[in-house]
């Protein structure tokens, strides 16, 4: 691995992905983040990036199904609050909220446990890569419709050219690296 010293975060995170080209399906060029997770100097570069730009202002983290769950673990650790995940349907027990919304290459439904926000909770939503802005988008509305409100959109990865920052709306959002 190529020593960090000197690198920006998006350096970082750039030195660590790979393409993974026809993944899930033929003609999509799956942008592969797990050579970072597998890098603690360069996780731990982006944890504490994301987690210093969120200090103090945020209540809770959600992480999205399923690469999200990992960074936003980390980052809840390392801000002291906790971690809310939302899933695909069908995965969680007890009472939940769920969305419907499109990927580049199909469709989907996550949920979330309907107890999961208190009223004006502030969240921070995170995921691996921002592409279409689908799920992110039905992320935040999981988040609104149990009464809590977004405090911020943040992602290793943007995929700027599918314009998915568009679909959040006036939320603010945060991309590490965007290409």
């Amino acid at each position: 691995m190529t020593p960090l010293a000197g690198l920006s975060v998006a350096e970082v995170v750039a030195s660590r992905l790979r393409d993974i080209p026809d993944f899930p399906k033929p003609g999509v060029l799956f942008k592969d983040f797990t050579p970072l997770l597998a890098d603690g100097e360069a996780f731990g570069t982006v944890v504490r990036d994301v987690a210093a730009r969120h200090t103090g202002s945020v209540d809770v983290v959600v992480g999205i199904e399923a690469r999200g769950f990992i960074l936003a673990a980390a980052v809840a650790f390392d801000l002291g609050i906790g971690m809310v995940p939302v899933r695909k349907s069908g995965k969680l027990p007890g009472l939940t909220l769920s969305r419907s919304y499109a990927l580049e290459y199909g469709t989907a439904e996550i949920e979330v446990h309907a107890d999961s926000f208190s009223p004006g909770q502030r969240v921070l939503v995170i995921d691996d890569v921002l592409a279409t802005g689908g799920t992110a988008a039905a992320a935040c509305e999981l988040v609104e419709s149990a009464g809590a409100v977004v405090a911020g959109v943040d992602v290793v990865l943007e995929l700027g050219f599918l314009e998915g920052r568009d679909k959040l709306g006036q939320r603010p959002v945060h991309a590490i690296l965007t290409v």
